[in-house]
């Protein structure tokens, strides 16, 4: 973003560094005291601060004391600049927190050269908190056969450096194994970097990719870095890899084989050293039969295949990813000790999760959301959709909602009543009169409706 604050009550000093910044490429923002650039600072997010200790309404010292402690991810660099530099001000703007120290009349290369160190900083502390936040997700959860297979693959290939390309449906965890690849990596140390290439629309992935220089994209910074350089030493996981045009594909295998590439706009390449590791939810080697996919680019990814089965394949894993929602989701909503019964969990595992592992989070959430005051989660609390049947995929490779595909309308709404009948049979305990009630039926009618469609109160 390179977007700087200019903090100083002389005006002769903020139209002189703000026409000089501009020129370099830089977004300025100017102010003229310490609470106006607070203000600033509190409404926005800047990368660097050029604070003056004389302002007219307070210290310039106790202006940056503020801005450290203030509690935003985005806390911007602070360089100090005054016209009465003493050793005893850049010792203690040093330990307040300020990135340098910067004396007037100022020194045009030298402030140039200090801003630039100080952008550096941002963006390596930026980084590293972002590796922080991505390193805690990366735990692969389960006990079923499968999941323990995966993790033992997981910890014999992450140490290497080959590249890696899991497929598995839509919200299995594909980015969830690919974060554990490099927590085990010996790049842990360094940035986990991920690209949606589903996401990004094709007239601007290029850019995200690789990035650009000199303004070349309209209306945009003058510079940015891309997924591929903002990677360098660490990992760089690309999801929905079998969604990326031809275009994309071919100067993806580029820079690949050479570890460089050429941003938009630049007339010089980046190095990198770069560990990819892809994902997807598309057979491949159908996508490059039907001319979709680069076949040379597969035997560049696949280098180490892994498969993240679905949920409905291995819902013995169910309570323990129940469990770790609602410590995460209870956490968050202030209410750390909820649980789940037993007879929501089995409810729980007959149902056929098309959207895998990312439903059943969402489920869980929405569950807390909708009973904030309920401590133990029973199957009365479960939503409609985990009281239809186990399924089976269609010729479509859709899963049907009961097994099988309704051939009218009349058999989905009859089907759709079943399952409500019985939810509210379940809420009661089996009460036929006070589920009436809750449907807002006469008990007799109730009857001859559960008869119709063939419910039973043992069911």
């Amino acid at each position: 973003m390179n977007h700087v604050l200019i903090v100083d009550d002389e005006a002769e000093i903020r139209e002189s560094l703000d026409s000089i910044l501009r020129e370099e490429g830089y977004i300025v923002t100017t102010a003229a005291t310490a609470a106006e650039a607070l203000e600033l600072i509190r409404d926005a997010a800047y990368d660097v601060v050029l604070l003056d200790i004389w302002l007219p309404d307070r210290d310039g010292l106790d202006a940056l004391t503020e801005i450290r402690q203030m509690e935003s991810a985005n806390v911007p660099e602070v360089i100090i600049i005054s016209g009465h530099g003493t050793i005893e001000a850049a010792v203690r703007a040093t330990k307040l927190g300020a990135y340098d120290f910067l004396e007037k009349p100022l020194s045009l290369d030298r402030t140039l050269i200090v801003l630039k160190n100080a952008m550096r900083a941002r963006q390596m502390r930026e980084d590293n908190q972002e590796f922080s936040r991505q390193l805690a997700k990366g735990t692969v959860t389960g006990n079923s056969v499968p999941m323990k297979a995966l993790r033992q693959q997981i910890k014999l290939m992450a140490p290497t450096n080959g590249r890696v390309l899991i497929y598995g449906e839509s919200g299995a965890g594909k980015e969830l194994v690919g974060r554990a690849m490099h927590a085990e990596s010996l790049r842990k140390d360094r940035p986990f970097v991920e690209l949606n290439c589903a996401a990004i629309p094709e007239d601007y992935i290029e850019s995200e990719l690789f990035g650009y220089r000199h303004g070349a994209v309209p209306g945009g910074p003058t510079e940015k870095r891309g997924t591929f350089e903002r990677a360098d030493g660490g990992t760089l996981f690309l999801d929905e890899v079998g969604d990326m045009s031809l275009k994309t594909q071919a100067k993806v295998l580029r820079a690949l084989d050479e570890q460089r590439f050429l941003p938009v706009g630049a007339s010089h390449p980046v190095h990198v050293d770069v560990r990819v590791i892809a994902a997807t939810n598309k057979d491949l080697e159908e996508e490059i039969a039907r001319g979709n996919f680069r076949e040379d680019l597969f035997y560049r990814l696949n280098v180490i295949p892994f498969f993240v089965p679905p949920l409905r394949d291995r819902k013995e894993d169910i309570p323990l990813l129940v469990k770790e929602f609602l410590q995460q989701f209870g956490a968050e909503y202030g209410r750390p000790h909820v649980e789940m019964t037993e007879d929501a969990l089995a409810a729980l595992k007959q149902y056929h999760w098309p959207g895998n592992v990312r439903e059943l989070r969402n489920l869980v959430e929405r569950v807390l959301i909708l009973n904030p005051k309920t401590l133990r989660i029973e199957r009365k609390n479960l939503p409609m959709l985990v009281y239809r049947g186990p399924g089976k995929a269609t010729d479509s490779g859709r899963v049907s909602q009961r097994g099988e595909e309704f051939s009218s309308l009349l058999q989905a709404r009859e089907a759709y009543e079943r399952d409500y009948i019985l939810k509210k049979l379940d809420e009661f305990h089996g009460n036929v009169s006070r589920a009436a009630e809750g449907l807002g039926l006469e008990r007799s009618h109730l009857y001859r409706k559960m008869k119709a469609l063939g419910v039973s109160i043992k069911e």
